[in-house]
């Protein structure tokens, strides 16, 4: 979707980060607080789950009676060690609360942003449904099997667009604010074992490409998550408040982007990025 010109256009980038996407929650409360409404929402992995939901509509306290039942089991379904689980609990999350939906359907325009592993490009989904597209949004390689697609096979956004601060960009919005809820997310491993050494790899490809979303930020809302592991959902509660003090911080910064004028130019889509829509 391409905004027509008028009043100002602001989009909302909600960044990966794994369980650490809790935080999300307490951005969306100092939202809400203030009365901000977005016009367009882009999310990569943990972030797309959040991103439905804004987008649908839900309200902070909405989003909490959801995510207070998740459990690491209902994402997490292999048993076996070393043993990528399928995404379906990932998709039941989003159908269980918003239905099987479509992207279409969403109150606020909406993009989910994965990986083709079998193209390589960078995909922005913005049709289809929905619980497939958060899915394969959400499919960390060696942690979950990649989600079939349009005929793509999907992978975590994180490998190339981890904060997707471009995406509302590309797609007319003037100003972006942007969510990073793994800001700590570089740091190495001593560890040999596979699995180590694969998340560790991840990392440092989600850490070079993180740079693009605060370059294209307007307004950077990063919470301090260091404490907080993205394998576990404990501490979710802890995780909301760090992200809600982070937004009220730049709460300042964010209402000023609202009495802004529109740009006169809009960026265009590079060529390495495909679009479902």
């Amino acid at each position: 979707m391409i905004f027509n010109r008028g009043r100002v256009k602001i989009g909302i980038a909600f960044g990966g980060g794994g369980a650490r996407g809790f935080t999300h929650l307490g951005v969306v409360k100092a939202f809400e607080e203030f009365g901000l409404k977005f016009d367009y929402v882009a999310g990569t992995s943990a972030g797309s789950i959040m991103g439905a939901f804004y987008a649908a509509g839900y309200s902070f306290k909405e989003m909490y009676d959801v995510a207070k039942n998740i459990r690491e089991k209902d994402i997490r379904t292999s048993k076996i060690p070393f043993t990528p689980s399928r995404t379906d609990g990932i998709g039941d999350i989003v159908k269980n609360s918003l239905g099987d939906i479509n992207i279409e359907d969403l109150k606020t325009p909406f993009a989910a942003v994965a990986v083709d592993i079998i193209s390589t490009k960078e995909v922005c989904i913005t049709k289809g449904n929905l619980a497939k597209a958060v899915q394969g949004s959400c499919a960390v390689p060696a942690v979950f099997h990649p989600v079939a697609f349009n005929g793509m096979l999907l992978c975590d956004g994180g490998l190339q667009d981890t904060i997707p601060t471009d995406i509302p960009l590309m797609m007319g919005c003037d100003y972006v604010v942007s969510v990073d809820v793994n800001k700590s997310r570089l740091y190495g491993t001593d560890s040999s074992k596979l699995s180590d050494v694969v998340m560790c790899s991840i990392r440092i490809l989600m850490q070079s490409n993180a740079v693009r979303g605060y370059i294209n930020a307007d307004v950077m809302v990063a919470p301090e998550t260091k404490r907080f592991k993205s394998t576990k959902t404990e501490g979710m509660d802890e995780m909301i408040e760090e992200g809600y003090k982070a937004a009220i911080d730049v709460m300042p910064q964010i209402i000023q982007l609202f009495k802004k004028k529109r740009r006169k130019k809009f960026k265009k889509f590079p060529n390495d990025i495909k679009i479902i829509r």
